[in-house]
């Protein structure tokens, strides 16, 4: 039997600054169980931990700057857009940097290792609650071949990145040949919906996944492809 999901809003977390303790601050807003994936926007893990540089707003060279900066090589660009590929390996637009969410002359960088920084955070947790969950870090990237955006998962810890069915019947007993599902990229997805983009909500928690995905897990190791696999670079 399918265990249902259950999609919680954490609010009153409020501004966060360079040096804040974030896994204090959510065990402060959040009632957590047992067993909870906790999902953390980028944003604000960049901005306790100090991922923030300094953009000229009136000059659009700037932030052209800081995209090489945070880029191993770039793929495409189009206009104001650059496809770039960051040092975590993630493919995506403008190497992670935004300007949404913080103030104008500031630009966000994601955090230099994203399941550290879910690792942290999952370990400051369980100090301040005596609770294991999981913890993903989310950002928002757009798709190849589809438009609209979505949240995917940049780091986790305490949770498979993917879990394989392979090997395994499906519902007419044949052998599944190929499926890996990304289950992280499917929670980030969920939490998203009550988080929104401008509602000021940067944490939820997902509640009834499957015990079995509780595992260590690494975005880096399990989702990140490497070139040899990849048919597009």
């Amino acid at each position: 039997m399918t265990t249902p999901l259950t999609v919680l809003p954490v609010t009153g977390i409020g501004e966060i600054q360079r040096g804040d303790d974030l896994a204090a601050i959510i065990a402060g807003g959040a009632e957590l169980r047992s067993g909870d994936v906790v999902v953390v926007t980028q944003k604000v893990v960049s901005k306790a931990e100090g991922r923030m540089v300094a953009v000229d707003p009136e000059d659009p060279a700037a932030r052209l700057d800081v995209i090489a900066a945070e880029s191993v090589r770039e793929l495409r660009r189009r206009g104001d857009l650059v496809i770039t590929e960051t040092p975590h390996g993630f493919v995506c637009a403008n190497a992670g940097v935004d300007l949404s969410n913080v103030d104008r002359g500031w630009a966000a960088l994601l955090p230099e290792d994203p399941d550290r920084s879910a690792r942290r955070i999952r370990h400051g947790l369980l100090a301040a609650t005596g609770v294991e969950v999981a913890v993903i870090v989310s950002d928002t990237f757009g798709r190849p071949w589809r438009r609209g955006l979505t949240d995917v998962a940049i780091g986790c810890a305490g949770i498979a990145a993917v879990v394989d069915l392979r090997g395994t019947a499906d519902d007419r007993g044949r052998p599944l040949i190929a499926t890996e599902v990304c289950v992280v990229d499917e929670i980030a997805g969920a939490a998203e919906l009550v988080m929104g983009k401008a509602a000021g909500i940067p944490v939820a928690v997902v509640r009834g996944v499957d015990p079995e995905w509780l595992r260590p897990g690494s975005v880096h190791d399990e989702i990140v492809r490497p070139p040899g696999e990849d048919l597009f670079r």
